[in-house]
């Protein structure tokens, strides 16, 4: 059998509450900033809860091609953010594709292979358009006021445009940026929740490792700002509702002030590549990938497992296939949603498996910052911990602030802090259906 190709991290491309691009984004992390806020992407007036972090105003035609313009028209906001994430990341990356050369920023060719590139993102359920929906259902009503499900299917659907299902399939977010960047080796839509971005990142991992492609696309994109994604953690009781005076204190990450999670927009793609690939072309290594690890909690589709057992399973099976340990890890990387039966589950994760060295280990958690934004959260994650390697930083984590004499980590809550940082592990799950993914990176050694 032939030895593993070693794996590294050459782009990151986020588009965060905070900021667009992963210079703006570490910037405004490491000054403390928040990026929660009342939602102005619709009147939340009606909900119990009316903040949640919401991406600076960006224009689509400014990461695609001029001729790829009309395609936004079948864009949902999640495909818009994984687009925009694609483009800021092979900027990062220093790669020439397709859409580098026909935006004119480039005169070619292509600094990879089409047919080594890949493309692996992570995707939530994408809500529908609700002004666009609702006037097609309106036409779908008898005179008494009854729906008639006869009428939507002999005349309302028909009231939608033909494309209008493929702005919300959550494999568009891969189609597009395949087509766009001309991705023709492996893609793969990992729809996991929460988890999606590290399982997303983990495929893409393995599948450069064993040698199917040469460069890769991964991550995830989601944003929970719809009434209908804001409706779902409310009915689960998921949400902090006593916060919309103060959204900047709002997501609380394993502190004892935690109320629940604050929804929000966002995601990320990084650029992975092979070692090989990498060196051939000069590029810029951020880090190594050395090991991934996944596991699931099989008991229950809605609660954590208290012992928090799934989270433990994927970091031991991560740090197996990274060939370390645990007392090698120098940070943490927690995942952190506020919600206090979660975050507790997955303190008893992380102890499980670094005994008491998460409380002494360098930490750093970002949803007290950018709030929780489902299938783009992981990649946003895994990419500040790559920064924070490159950089010795570890940069702070608001609204950490522990109990007295009972921190499960070791946050830096009011300022960055500079750290000799080697080897850092990074966890994400789904809040529905228990998956757990974990990645393990490392300063790139000879």
């Amino acid at each position: 059998m032939s030895a593993r190709r070693r794996v590294v991290i050459t782009g990151l491309g986020v588009a965060t509450p905070i900021g667009l691009g992963i210079d703006r984004y570490w910037d405004a992390l490491l000054e403390g900033r928040c990026g929660l806020a009342r939602i102005r992407a619709f009147d939340p007036s009606g909900f119990a809860v009316q903040i949640g972090g919401e991406l600076p105003e960006f224009q689509l035609g400014d990461f695609i091609p001029k001729s790829y313009r009309k395609s936004a028209k079948v864009m949902a906001r999640d495909i818009q953010i994984a687009v925009a994430c694609a483009y800021l990341a092979v900027k990062d990356a220093g790669l020439i594709t397709r859409c580098l050369i026909e935006r004119g920023e480039s005169p070619g060719p292509a600094s990879v292979d089409s047919t080594r590139l890949g493309a692996n993102i992570g995707a939530g359920l994408i809500c529908a358009d609700l002004a666009e929906l609702a006037g097609a259902l309106n036409t779908c009503f008898e005179p008494d006021g009854t729906f008639s499900f006869a009428k939507w299917g002999s005349e309302g659907m028909t009231n939608l445009t033909p494309l209008w299902l493929l702005k919300f399939l959550p494999n568009m977010l891969a189609c597009h940026v395949t087509i766009v960047h001309d991705t023709q080796a492996v893609s793969n839509t990992i729809t996991c929740g929460e988890a999606s971005s590290h399982l997303a990142i983990g495929e893409a991992f393995r599948a450069i490792a064993r040698g199917d492609a040469d460069v890769c696309l991964c991550g995830g994109a989601e944003s929970k700002l719809n009434p209908m994604a804001l409706t779902r953690p409310a009915l689960w009781q998921r949400l902090n509702t006593e916060a919309n005076d103060h959204p900047e204190r709002a997501c609380c990450p394993f502190s004892p002030r935690a109320a629940g999670m604050v929804v929000a927009e966002g995601g990320g793609l990084l650029v992975l590549e092979s070692l090989d690939h990498a060196r051939a072309r000069k590029a810029r290594i951020y880090a190594e990938i050395v090991g991934f690890g996944a596991a699931s909690n099989a008991w229950s589709w809605s609660q954590p497992d208290a012992e928090g057992r799934p989270v433990a399973g994927a970091l031991r099976a991560a740090l197996r296939d990274a060939q370390t340990t645990a007392d090698r890890v120098d940070l943490v990387n927690p995942f952190g949603t506020a919600i206090p039966a979660y975050d507790a589950a997955e303190a008893a994760g992380w102890q499980a498996v670094l005994g008491s060295r998460p409380a002494q280990t360098p930490a750093a958690a970002t949803k007290g910052a950018l709030g929780v934004n489902g299938a783009g959260s992981g990649a946003i994650d895994v990419a500040t911990t790559v920064m924070a390697l490159h950089r010795n930083t570890v940069p702070p984590s608001l609204n950490t602030e522990p109990e007295a004499g009972k921190a499960p980590f070791r946050f830096s809550p009011g300022k960055p802090l500079d750290a000799p940082l080697r080897q850092a592990a990074s966890v994400g799950y789904a809040l529905s259906g228990g998956q757990v993914g974990a990645i393990v990176v490392r300063k790139l050694e000879e």
